[in-house]
C-alpha cells in the first residue's frame, strides 16, 4: 500500500516470537512426518506354558468310588507317583477282598480242565493210531483165512472126487460079489462085507459133501466178514476222532476261559491299584475339588489340580480376524504383563522399556466361540528373558510388530482405517534391460 506510517510502527516483540515459535513448530512437523514409525496391532492373551504337558490338569477318578482319606493339602508339593487319596469301591461286584484270590483259583481249575481235554484228545489220537494199525493187520488176517477157506474146499473137492470114485469101485466090487454069490461061487458074508463097504463109502461121499458144503458157506461167510472190517474199522475211527475234536472244542472253550479270567484278573488287580489316586508328575497341589471325607465321586470326575513346578513360558494371543493376515510364524511381538511395570512406544518399539520379546510358534486355523484366533507365542531367544513368577493364567497384552513406514503415512492411513501395509518390503526390483517393474504382492503363509 506505499503507506510510511506503516513502516515506521514497530511490531511487538510478541509476534516477532510467535511467528518464529509458528516456523519452528511447522519444521518440526515436517521432519516429524517423515520419521519411520513401526506398523503395529495389540491383542490381549493369558500366560499358558508352551508345552501341553506342563500346563496346570486336574487329576481325575479312573473308577467311581468313596473318599476315604486324603494325604495332603492345599499347597503341598508332591512328585510323580505320590498318593494323594485313597478310594474305596461302591459297587458291590468288587466288594469281595479276597476276589483276586478267587478269580486266580478259577482261572487255575479252568487251566487244568484245559489240560484234562488235551490229553484226552491227545489219548484218542493214540486210540485213532491204534485202530488203524489194528484195521490192517485185521484185513490182512481176513484175506489169510479166506485163502485158507478157499483151500479147505479146493482139498475137500479133491477128497470128493476121490470120494465118489471109491463109491463107484466098491459098488462095483458089490454088484460083481453079488453076482459071484448067485452062482455060489462067493459066500453070503462076502457079498454082505462089500455091501458094507459100498454103504461105507457112500457115507463118507456123504460127509464129504456135507464138509465141501460147509466149507464153501466159510468162504461165503470169510469174505463178508473181510468186508465189514473196513468199515467197521472206519466207524470207530469215525467216532474216535468225533470225540477228539469235541475234546478240542472243549480246550479250546476252556482256554478262552482261561484268557477271559486272566483278563478279569488283571483288571481286578490294576482296579485295586485305581482306588489309590496318585500324582501324574511333580507340581504343588491346587485346589481340592471332593474335599469331604465320605463324599462319592463319578468315574471320571476330576478331584484335585495340580500345578507345574516347573514351566516353560508362552503366551496363547486372541487375534481378531481382520489382523489374522498380518500374524506369520516367527513374527515378533512385544508384550505387557499383568504387575510388571512398563512404559510403551508401540510406534518406536526401541525407546519402549519394560517389554518382554516374543515370537509366534503356532497359529489356529479355526476360530473359537468369541470370534478370535489363538495364537501361541514363545519367549525370544535374543531377547530380554522373561520373569521367572510368571503364572498360567495371568493377563498378558501383545504389540506385534510389522512393517516401518514414514509417520505421515501411518497417520493418512489411521484416517481412512485402511489396514496397516501387507506388502514386503522389498515389493520393487529393478532389471537392468527392463527398468523399474512392480512386483506382484507377496502374502505371508499361515500354517
Amino acid at each position: 500500500m506505499n503507506l510510511s506510517a506503516l513502516e515506521k510502527v514497530d511490531l511487538p516483540n510478541g509476534q516477532y516470537l510467535f511467528r518464529r515459535w509458528i516456523m519452528v513448530g511447522l519444521i518440526f512437523f515436517l521432519i516429524l512426518c517423515f520419521m519411520p514409525w513401526t506398523q503395529n496391532f495389540r491383542a490381549k492373551g493369558n500366560v499358558t506354558s508352551l508345552g501341553a504337558a506342563d500346563r496346570p490338569q486336574s487329576v481325575h477318578a479312573t473308577i467311581p468310588g468313596r473318599v476315604e482319606a486324603w494325604y495332603l493339602l492345599e499347597g503341598d508339593t508332591v512328585r510323580r507317583g505320590d498318593t494323594i487319596a485313597r478310594l474305596s469301591e461302591v459297587k458291590s461286584d468288587y466288594f469281595d477282598p479276597q476276589l483276586i484270590e478267587r478269580t486266580a483259583a478259577m482261572r487255575d481249575a479252568k487251566s487244568n480242565s484245559a489240560d484234562g481235554y488235551l490229553a484226552k484228545a491227545a489219548a484218542l489220537d493214540r486210540q485213532i493210531a491204534t485202530m488203524r494199525q489194528e484195521l490192517v493187520l485185521k484185513l490182512e488176517q481176513g484175506r489169510n483165512k479166506l485163502e485158507q477157506s478157499r483151500l479147505y474146499v479146493s482139498t475137500l473137492e479133491a477128497d470128493l472126487a476121490q470120494q465118489e470114485a471109491q463109491v463107484a469101485v466098491a459098488a462095483f466090487q458089490e454088484a460083481r460079489t453079488d453076482s459071484l454069490y448067485g452062482r455060489g461061487l462067493k459066500s453070503l458074508s462076502d457079498a454082505e462085507a462089500k455091501l458094507l463097504k459100498t454103504r461105507e463109502a457112500r457115507a463118507k461121499l456123504t460127509a464129504l459133501q456135507n464138509k465141501l458144503d460147509q466149507a464153501k458157506t466159510e468162504v461165503e461167510q470169510t469174505e463178508l466178514s473181510l468186508a465189514t472190517i473196513e468199515p467197521t474199522y472206519q466207524g470207530k475211527i469215525a467216532k474216535a476222532q468225533g470225540d477228539r475234536q469235541s475234546a478240542m472244542t472243549q480246550y479250546y472253550t476252556a482256554v478262552g476261559d482261561v484268557a477271559k479270567l486272566e483278563t478279569s484278573e488283571t483288571n481286578y488287580r490294576i482296579r485295586r491299584d485305581f482306588g489309590y489316586v496318585t500324582a501324574p508328575q511333580d507340581g504343588v497341589v491346587g485346589k481340592i475339588l471332593t474335599p469331604g471325607i465320605g463324599e462319592t465321586v463319578k468315574e471320571g470326575e476330576a478331584i484335585v489340580t495340580i500345578l507345574p513346578r516347573t514351566f516353560r513360558s508362552a503366551v496363547e494371543m486372541f487375534v481378531e480376524p481382520f489382523n489374522l493376515p498380518l500374524v506369520s510364524i516367527g513374527q515378533e511381538v512385544r508384550f505387557i504383563f499383568d504387575g510388571w511395570p512398563a512404559v510403551v512406544f508401540s510406534g518406536w518399539p526401541g525407546m519402549s522399556y519394560g517389554t518382554f520379546t516374543g515370537s509366534v510358534v503356532a497359529i489356529d486355523n479355526t476360530v473359537d466361540r468369541k470370534g478370535l484366533y489363538r495364537v501361541l507365542v514363545a519367549p525370544s531367544e535374543d531377547g530380554r528373558s522373561w520373569p521367572t513368577a510368571l503364572r498360567p493364567g495371568s493377563g498378558a497384552e501383545g504389540v506385534v510388530l510389522l512393517g516401518n513406514v514414514p509417520l505421515w503415512y501411518e497417520g493418512w492411513r489411521q484416517l481412512n482405517a485402511f489396514p496397516p501395509d501387507f506388502y514386503q518390503v522389498d515389493r520393487y526390483q529393478t532389471k537392468s534391460e527392463e527398468g523399474l517393474k512392480v512386483k506382484a504382492p507377496v502374502r505371508t503363509v499361515i500354517k
